[in-house]
């Protein structure tokens, strides 16, 4: 299934994403098989980023199958918070750390279709 992945910046397959200065949210059709509570769990949190910090929020997997958070903002946005999005991010992977380590499993098993003792 690996080569109908979409991919990002360096090879990362993106899970989801949102944008703030286009008001747009992403989801990569690859991971429509999630149950809709967590694309809706997803959206929320990525749209609740970019309301509050501004500039981009992106949800991508590495070529290991480990989740990454990456926030960028373009050169000009000044009203992008750098601390408040480093703060935030990690609010995010510790209150949503088990949600992230199910996401990384069902990547690695169900997009990548690694046995599960590999995972």
């Amino acid at each position: 299934m690996t080569g109908d992945l979409e991919r990002g910046a360096e090879g990362k397959v993106i899970l989801c994403a949102a944008n703030s200065y286009e008001e747009k949210y992403y989801l990569n059709p690859v991971f429509k098989g999630l149950p809709e509570s967590i694309q809706k769990e997803l959206q929320i949190i990525c749209v609740l980023f970019t309301e509050e910090i501004g500039g981009l929020f992106i949800l991508e997997f590495d070529e290991e199958g480990n989740l990454l958070i990456r926030t960028e903002a373009e050169e000009a946005d000044y009203m992008y918070d750098e601390i408040g999005a480093a703060l935030m991010v990690k609010e995010i992977q510790k209150q949503r750390m088990e949600l992230l380590q199910s996401l990384e499993l069902y990547y690695k098993t169900v997009i990548l279709g690694l046995p599960l003792e590999e995972a």
